[in-house]
């Protein structure tokens, strides 16, 4: 598709953490064609960002966020440790669950009700387990049962109890959205799903789903005009998966005791996707 298509948002003045990130980016063009004002919050000013005004620190400084939050009417929380991998257990679960829980109470104090804040579909457990976990049943939803043993897992499902608090605690309306492996049509979305068409147990445990950057960014802004107060959790992902097996085939082959709960024709992902159609008009545009 070319150009970005209209999301046609009632807010007007977004605050975006995270905003130098791979998906904050995309959220940025995004608001920028919209012509909806953007407030970045990040650690430091790479300096080209398309924000009418850029914060530089830390997304779990109460200060930090409420000088970010200044002017704003909604809230996009991406800033994270986006892995488990390169950092100590203790310091990914802290400072995830810090900001996350800094950024939502803040936001309330200043009277913000609408916010998204990014998930993982490795909430599920599976994706940084030491050991290969299996899901419960296929397609998998917010319902699904967890199995978290890794920090981050643990961080991105306190998320969630934290968006559903604060909630409750300032009337506001809160999506968590759980995302798949995020990349570009650029060499990283594209050399990955190569090589999982080779090896599909490279991505066995993400499920094969995944999602184009500009779409994870129309799903965050999407999710800021969902009405109402309390907090919702999506699942997104692209429809079909970035693997050319079927996927009943990967799913007898990798997680053979997995409940098959609907059918997964062809290339379908084994994720239910009805809910990010119901609650946020969302599906994915942009696909391999």
């Amino acid at each position: 598709m070319n150009g970005v298509d209209s999301v046609g948002m009632s807010v007007r003045r977004v605050l975006v953490t995270g905003a130098a990130g791979r998906v904050g980016r995309a959220v940025l063009d995004l608001l920028a064609a919209e012509g909806i004002e953007a407030t970045a919050l990040v650690l430091d000013d790479p300096g080209d960002l398309p924000a009418r005004r850029v914060v530089a620190g830390d997304a779990a400084e109460p200060g930090t966020v409420r000088t970010a939050l200044e002017g704003v009417d909604a809230v996009i929380h991406l800033a994270a440790i986006p892995t488990p991998e390169r950092d100590p257990a203790e310091r990914v679960f802290a400072v995830n669950t810090q900001a996350t829980f800094t950024v939502l109470e803040q936001a309330g104090l200043a009277g913000v009700r609408r916010a998204c804040v990014a998930g993982s579909q490795a909430a599920n457990g599976l994706a940084f387990a030491a050991r290969d976990l299996h899901p419960a049943y296929v397609p998998i939803d917010e319902r699904s049962p967890s199995q978290a043993e890794d920090p981050y897992a643990l961080s991105k499902l306190v998320d969630e109890l934290t968006a559903a608090t604060m909630a409750r605690r300032h009337g506001m309306g809160v999506v968590a959205l759980r995302l798949p492996y995020v990349g570009g049509f650029d060499e990283r979305l594209r050399d990955f799903a190569a090589r999982c068409a080779a090896d599909p147990g490279l991505h066995a445990r993400g499920l094969w789903a995944y999602l184009e950057t500009r779409d994870a960014a129309r799903a965050c802004v999407l999710a800021l005009d969902v009405p109402g107060t309390g907090a919702r959790t999506v699942l997104v992902a692209a429809p079909e998966t970035l693997v050319p097996q079927p996927t009943e085939e990967l799913m007898r082959r990798y997680h053979p005791r997995a409940e098959l709960r609907s059918p997964l024709p062809g290339r379908t992902v084994p994720v239910d996707l009805a809910p990010a159609r119901e609650v946020l008009g969302f599906t994915a545009r942009f696909t391999l």
